[in-house]
């Protein structure tokens, strides 16, 4: 006997369900009991309890992946669907700040006035919401590794060779035995839709214009099969994984995606905890109830620790170590990569153990602060697996990617130049769609594209692999305290940490 279909539940019946003791909230035209969650809410409660018998949906998409809240509540709390034309519409309030923003939306410059990624973060800063630029642009304790992920690239100097004949330069190369137009690929970065509304898509849809291979987060606000159904027939996607505690769930999604034709699993190996992105908690401070924050600090119930980024991440299991990797090798025949490689010593490591190859990360300055740049790294993983293991690089049998800080293709052929196979942008493709949508990671490539062109013929290569170690001065690259010409667009985009304030207090005169 089949089970029986529950009526579904009338928005009157769920609009009842509006307060603290008893909150209902809809989320995609169905039903969920939130009250026992709204002190565990990462995002804090005040952003349920004003949803409390609503609907939920247009607020919960952007900043959670499609499956956050079937994952995360247990199925009992799950209350069926509801019938969403007797759903009171929620009246969407425009403050003076959000007039303000969309106003400067509108100002926008045209993107045949954008000549650099610095120029897409710069407008991206302004018309952005300022919950989803302080997603996007904060990094752990006091930013300096973010920042020093930049400031690396300056230590580096060119070696250019003369009188090659560059009429023709070609900067294509391969990824993992998979050409790309470029030697870069899009890295993942969570939470697309924060800021745009097609989010990830933006992404795929770009790569396959300008052949480059997008790797797709763990942790997307669009569902994996719909950026994987969004891909061109033949275009290549990696998926970066974030290991789940329930290791069934893991293999599900890694099984999956080989059965959807990824061509390459990128596990993430820097994050047993998350960095405090204190940018990001400032913003969850104030979207927080202030009654409810001194009323549940007293009592010590309230973690307001992460801010939109714990709201998506308990999950990721803390104790995943070395002997794991036997166990990802027995459920797919992916190639396997280490995301978050620090060290030469783990590098080392993970050629032992079989992997295809590691990207020498610190998660773009999110994790841990005073982690040093990937291509400092890069420099002491060439020179010592030479030394151990005879290995020249770049290595079609291991691969080493760099990612962090880039803004210019001058920076990848540095990398490039040191033996990475390819580099990862990831920030200026999600500052480009937030500011312009796909047009701008269009835009976007294209500045890139222009980049290597030029710069390819200043050095004197005519292909990747005549970007050789010789053509750059990395003789202070371990030096931290060099001084190097100030660069003027970054520190203008960069926004200063802010310290605690008082509250404004209204005046009793």
């Amino acid at each position: 006997m089949g089970a029986t279909v529950k009526a579904p539940l009338s928005g009157q019946e769920v609009a009842k369900h509006n307060s603290r003791e008893s909150c209902w909230i809809i989320v995609h035209g169905n039903v969920y009991d939130v009250t026992e969650f709204l002190d565990d809410h990462p995002g804090g409660s005040k952003i349920i309890l004003k949803y409390a018998g609503k609907d939920a949906t247009a607020e919960y998409d952007p900043i959670h992946p499609p499956n956050a809240i079937t994952d995360n509540l247990p199925p009992e709390k799950h209350l069926g669907p509801v019938d969403l034309g007797t759903v009171q519409k929620v009246e969407v309030k425009i403050t003076d700040e959000e007039k303000a923003r969309l106003e400067r939306f509108k100002s926008r410059p045209p993107l045949s006035e954008i000549l650099n990624l610095h120029d897409f973060e710069a407008i991206a800063r302004r018309v952005m919401p300022e919950k989803a630029w302080a997603y996007y642009s904060s990094a752990a304790d006091d930013e300096i590794t973010l920042r020093e992920n930049h400031a690396a690239y300056h230590r580096i100097w060119f070696r250019p060779r003369i009188l090659r004949d560059v009429t023709h330069v070609d900067f294509s190369t391969s990824i993992l035995g998979h050409r790309t137009s470029m030697p870069i690929y899009i890295t993942a970065t969570a939470l697309g839709k924060l800021g745009h509304p097609d989010g990830e898509l933006n992404l795929t849809r770009a790569a396959a214009k300008h052949n480059i291979i997008q790797m797709i987060p763990t942790l997307a606000s669009c569902a994996f099969d719909e950026i994987v159904d969004n891909a061109q027939p033949g275009q290549v996607q990696f998926l970066q994984l974030y290991v789940n505690k329930d290791r069934a769930i893991t293999k599900r999604l890694v099984q999956h995606a080989e059965l959807r034709g990824i061509k390459g699993l990128f596990i993430t190996v820097d994050a047993p905890q998350l960095g405090r992105r204190e940018k990001d908690m400032r913003m969850k401070f104030e979207a927080e109830d202030p009654a409810e924050v001194s009323k549940n600090d007293k009592q010590g119930e309230v973690d307001r620790s992460q801010g939109a980024a714990r709201a998506i991440s308990s999950f990721i299991d803390p104790g995943l170590q070395w002997s794991d990797l036997k166990w990802f090798k027995s459920i797919t025949k992916m190639p396997l990569i280490l995301k978050g490689v620090q060290c030469w010593e783990d590098a080392l490591e993970a050629y032992d153990q079989g992997m295809a190859g590691v990207v020498l990360s610190n998660h773009g300055g999110r994790q841990l602060d005073f982690a040093k740049s990937g291509v400092e790294i890069l420099i002491e993983v060439v020179e010592k697996l030479g030394e151990k293991r005879g290995l020249s690089f770049p290595n079609e049998k291991f691969q080493l990617f760099v990612d962090g800080g880039v803004r210019r293709a001058t920076d990848v052929l540095k990398a490039v130049a040191l033996g990475a196979t390819a580099v990862g942008i990831g920030r200026p493709f999600l500052y480009a769609f937030s500011s312009y949508g796909q047009e701008g990671v269009d835009a976007a490539l294209t500045i890139l594209h222009d980049e290597f062109e030029m710069n390819m013929r200043l050095i004197g290569a005519r292909t990747i692999k005549e970007v050789v170690r010789g053509m750059v001065d990395a003789s202070n690259i371990h030096t931290h305290t060099v001084a190097v010409p100030e660069d003027s667009l970054y520190r203008l985009n960069y926004e200063i940490m802010q310290s605690a304030q008082l509250r404004e207090s209204k005046s009793k005169l």
